[in-house]
């Protein structure tokens, strides 16, 4: 038995051109322009010219010669498929289900064969297939088999055929010959008139034609006009066509293949087009009217009770698109794209703001609450709210919190939301480099949204959110759709409040919206936009407010998602110190959460097995004495001792490689994006000879650290001659400067000052001080330029147990505003010339 998977021959256009390469590009290019191809129609266009692009007619006529390809005339006694749903139009193909293994073996045999063919007929009405060929109708079509794949066989229409012989009946195959077309004038008035305009000023058979593949292929724009204009149809293959297109009955499209007077099979196709057009009218009047006025009627109760809070331009926007949504319905037209448009258009929170709440000391609490320490940016972040305890408004400059990965960024914008009782919004703008995330796509464009923003106030339900802009250093670039931009006009409170959102096509506005966005590097952000932010640079956290975090936060929040009761796991302060100084150094704390999350999932592991029921024993079990024994969960102790079990091997060794620095070798500090650390910077004797004094660089440096040494170089060169002319160590010596970890790159000029000392340690011959550490750039006159990142530098040397600190005089304010836990226990020297720094590093007793 043989059923096909629709009712719904897919229509497949005829061929054009000469050469298959030809037809393929005048197909394909007149599609294109005239259904406006896309994504979503690539599909249909590639089904509907796939058997004139791939499976061709041969042009070779009939002779004795079999070729590899045989012309379709020679295929005459075939395979008898029965079809019960309608006939296989030429130039149409139908997806079925055979069922009879006896068919689907000989189908097989035909397909790998050099005729891979066989006979389409439509089943009689309630007949056996099996009784023989009168139950079939004797004209049916040739139908070239494309592929099967289990009992799934797809066929495409040729050719008309006629039975004139049953050859076998099981299975059913028959010697049939080819019908041609009667001829006909294709200039005749009246065939013209039939598909062009008829003389009384009906529709004519091409309108009609059009009209029904349109609501056939509502997703392709003017689908049903590019068919026509794209391909170069003759009428017998038009009157076909729209045979294939319709829901007629079967008998009626039977007609329509029978009949071989391309004029009346023309008139009877125009019929059949007619009534289906009609059915399609009513159909789509029935199926839409309800939705359409249920769905109108919803737009309109959702926008009475705001009506007057409304802007009076979008209220006009909104009736205009009420009163085209009316004029679609009456021409039976598509309302789909207006729908989605509305949808969002009345969707928005118009005149809807949160209260918000302006208690300093509530805030302060919250804040407290959330993050340990960072006193800084809270008061920073309490000012900002003070501000609007008095005006009324926060709104100002736009919050840039500027810090390492895991110091708090995304969580103080969070806690201010809350201070602040503003819903939260977050938008990822890392990588972001299409500036229609912001602005929205233009409703051209099949498809097409709005912008984020406008998402975020319909997500809120408020126009006053908080909205984070989060990784806004990390912008991607596009040449012709530059995010920046539009960031630009999103962030600008002069432009704000009438922001242009493309899909919308109204402005909005935006002024309402408190923006706070993160980045790890400032220098990253482009120019305009740093100017309007207010940087609140996060620098990270010491090792004692990571154990107060680790302790009163972590600990607590890790062991409650695990399951886990606090009594039942202990984590001494040894543990965590030495999970924070061995294998979490970074300056945030996420890292140090994924640790102590390793440990409890460890824990989590070992306490389920205790939990399983002990193997039976067999001699027990024998004498029917089942006995099952839970072991009583303990209490796991977690130190420094025991620590590895949990985590592994440490990450790091201890950065201070030197108790006492050798010759030559000196202590410098460093930035980076994890936090700060220490540099060692070493320089070594190479060979000796007059006039080869010179300088070779290592380490991975970048060309402002260079230039740093060779400016390092003719410093030290002139100090040693000022302090002793007689040596030429310099001036005779091939040196070498090295900074360890050549993996790593480094830049930057404020190894400046530890690049000379470390030079004349060499010249000299005597190490500097003990637990010396310093920065800070020189200038060629020997004078000390201020450095960035002092407080991560700080931080560096408590980690290597450094005592003195030499910084540049021009660095004291930011030192004396550090907290106190981060200055206690050090000797901390400002200088603002290499002299000072010469006396603290070499003036001691050796």
């Amino acid at each position: 038995m043989l059923k096909p998977y629709t009712s719904h021959h897919m229509p497949l256009a005829i061929r054009v051109g000469s050469t298959p390469a030809n037809r393929s590009l005048l197909l394909l290019k007149a599609w294109r322009q005239q259904t406006r191809w896309n994504r979503s129609s690539h599909d249909l266009a590639r089904r509907a010219f796939f058997s004139t692009l791939t499976y061709s007619k041969p042009t070779v006529s009939c002779s004795a010669i079999v070729s590899s390809k045989p012309c379709l005339d020679d295929c005459l006694t075939v395979i008898a498929v029965p079809f019960p749903d309608g006939p296989l139009i030429p130039g149409f193909y139908m997806p079925l289900c055979v069922k009879d293994p006896k068919v689907l073996a000989a189908l097989q045999e035909s397909i790998s064969g050099e005729t891979p063919y066989a006979g389409a007929f439509l089943l009689k009405d309630d007949k056996d297939p099996s009784t023989g060929s009168s139950v079939i109708h004797q004209v049916g079509t040739l139908a070239q088999i494309l592929s099967i794949q289990g009992e799934q066989v797809i066929v495409i229409g040729r050719e008309r055929l006629q039975i004139t012989e049953m050859v076998c009946k099981d299975p059913l195959t028959v010697k049939t010959h080819h019908l041609k077309d009667k001829p006909y004038d294709k200039d005749d008035e009246v065939i013209r008139s039939t598909y062009f305009e008829d003389n009384i000023g009906n529709s004519n058979y091409r309108k009609l034609a059009e009209f029904l593949l349109q609501k056939r292929r509502r997703k392709l724009t003017d689908s049903g006009a590019g068919i026509f204009e794209a391909v170069d149809f003759n009428y017998q293959k038009l009157a076909d066509f729209g045979a294939g297109i319709s829901d007629a009955k079967k008998h009626k499209i039977q007609e329509v293949l029978e009949e071989l007077d391309v004029h009346k099979r023309l008139n009877l196709t125009l019929e059949l087009v007619k009534k289906q057009v009609e059915m399609n009218k009513i159909q789509l009047f029935h199926a839409s009217l309800f939705p359409v006025t249920h769905a109108t009627a919803t737009f309109k109760k959702r926008i009475e009770p705001i009506k007057e809070k409304i802007p009076k331009h979008v209220l006009k926007v909104i009736e205009e698109q009420f009163a085209k949504i009316d004029r679609i319905i009456r021409n039976y037209g598509s309302t789909d794209d207006i729908f989605t448009y509305v949808d969002w258009l009345t969707a928005l929170p118009w005149g809807k703001c949160s209260d918000d709440n302006f208690d300093v000391l509530r805030a302060e609490k919250i804040l407290d609450e959330d993050h340990y320490g960072l006193r800084d940016v809270k008061e920073r972040i309490l000012e900002f709210i003070a501000v609007g305890t008095l005006t009324g408004n926060p709104q100002g400059r736009i919050i840039c919190l500027s810090g390492p990965p895991g110091v708090g960024k995304t969580s103080i914008a969070r806690s201010v939301a809350r201070a602040l009782d503003r819903k939260f919004f977050r938008l990822a703008v890392g990588g972001l480099s299409d500036s229609s995330h912001i602005k929205g796509d233009r409703g051209v464009y099949i498809g097409a949204m709005p912008g984020k923003m406008v998402q975020c106030l319909k997500e809120v339900g408020t126009e006053n959110p908080l909205v984070l802009l989060d990784e806004i250093d990390k912008l991607g670039k596009k040449r012709s759709r530059d995010p920046e931009g539009a960031l630009l006009e999103l962030l600008d409170p002069q432009q704000n409040s009438h922001f242009l959102d493309y899909f919308l096509d109204v402005t909005i506005d935006l002024s309402k919206v408190l923006f706070v966005c993160t980045a790890n590097v400032t220098d990253m952000i482009p120019g305009p936009l740093l100017d309007r932010m207010e940087v609140i640079t996060l620098a990270g956290y010491t090792t004692d407010e990571k154990m107060h975090i680790a302790r009163d936060y972590l600990v607590k929040i890790v062991s409650g998602k695990c399951g886990i009761k606090p009594e039942q796991v202990d984590v001494s302060d040894t543990a965590l110190l030495s999970l924070i100084e061995n294998y979490c150094r970074e300056a945030g704390v996420r890292n140090l959460q994924k640790q102590i999350e390793k440990i409890f999932r460890k824990i989590a592991l070992k306490l389920v097995r205790q939990r399983a029921p002990a193997k039976t024993d067999l001699e027990s079990s024998a004498e029917g004495s089942m006995e099952h024994s839970t072991a009583v969960a303990e209490k796991f102790m977690i130190n420094e001792s025991n620590l590895a079990d949990y985590v592994g091997k440490p990450v790091f060794r201890g950065e201070k490689i030197y108790e006492q620095t050798p010759v030559g070798v000196v202590m410098g500090l460093a930035w980076t994006s994890m936090g700060g650390s220490t540099l060692y910077i070493e320089t070594t004797f190479v060979e000796e000879g007059e006039g080869k004094g010179g300088l070779h660089i290592t380490g991975h440096l970048g060309s402002v650290m260079k230039e740093s040494a060779e400016i390092a170089h003719t410093v030290a060169r002139r100090i040693m001659f000022d302090k002793d002319p007689k040596n030429l160590f310099f001036a005779n010596s091939k040196l070498h400067l090295h900074v360890p970890e050549g993996a790593t790159p480094k830049d930057g000029p404020s190894a400046g000052c530890t690049m000379i000392t470390s030079l004349l340690s060499l010249a000299m011959k005597k190490p500097v001080r003990k637990n010396l550490a310093m920065t800070g750039e020189v200038t060629l006159t020997g004078r000390i330029l201020p450095i960035g990142g002092l407080k991560e530098k700080t931080m560096a040397a408590r980690r290597s147990q450094v005592k003195e600190i030499i910084f540049p005089e021009a660095n004291r304010i930011d030192f004396e505003h550090l907290e106190e836990s981060f200055k206690e226990g050090l000797d901390v020297h400002f200088v603002d010339e290499y002299e000072q720094i010469f006396e603290l590093a070499f003036g001691y007793e050796q």
